[in-house]
């Protein structure tokens, strides 16, 4: 990776992520994770507050960026469960199938180049009665910023590490073999309307 890569640009994403309206959101999905947890783009451990440590039992914490991995050290070190970093891409999940209760994925489909792949890995790491817990920002259902959301989207995912904004979430998750339990979405307050349209809810591997 490039020296923006590591250095600047997991700086201004965990920046941009903790921001409250986010952290909000990351507070309605994380706790509901239990048993082995996959969290697939664990970046800076922006998550580890909001697990219900009494329910996990093992947290994999899947992060490419040695950016991101240095700076969740604190945060690491204040985890009240085992937690095991797999320093590899999205796209390639190093544990064997129908292995994890929970995949807890937020604001991630965003920036995983074969997103489509990513999620046939997460659906095969899940065991049959397990879940996936999904919190995403994507495109918006108004015409209007759906455009802008395609002007910006070149220089947004320069500065962003590949970040996009348009991307259709549920589509994507239906399509990687998941039926949806839960889906909420909306408009995230204080948040400009290009970047804040979110979905969040729950899937299970059909």
């Amino acid at each position: 990776m490039s020296f923006y890569e590591e250095h600047i640009a997991p700086a201004i994403v965990s920046a941009a992520c903790s921001a409250r309206p986010i952290s909000r959101q990351r507070a309605k999905v994380v706790p509901g994770a239990q048993g082995r947890v996959l969290e697939v783009g664990f970046g800076s451990g922006l998550n580890l507050p909001y697990y219900d440590a009494a329910r996990v039992e093992r947290l994999f914490a899947l992060e490419p960026s040695q950016g991101m991995r240095r700076r969740a050290a604190r945060r690491l070190a204040e985890a009240r469960f085992p937690v095991e970093f797999l320093d590899l891409p999205g796209e390639e999940i190093p544990l064997e199938d129908q292995s994890i209760d929970t995949v807890l994925v937020t604001y991630t489909m965003c920036t995983i180049p074969d997103v489509a792949k990513a999620l046939l890995g997460m659906r095969r790491v899940l065991k049959p009665e397990g879940r996936m817990l999904f919190c995403e920002h994507g495109a918006a259902p108004d015409a209007g910023v759906r455009r802008w959301q395609a002007r910006i989207n070149p220089v947004w995912k320069a500065v962003g590490a590949g970040c996009h904004l348009d991307r259709a979430i549920p589509d994507l998750v239906r399509g990687a073999g998941f039926a949806i339990e839960t889906l909420e979405e909306m408009y995230l307050p204080k948040t400009p309307r290009f970047a804040g349209y979110n979905y969040w809810g729950s899937a299970r591997p059909v």
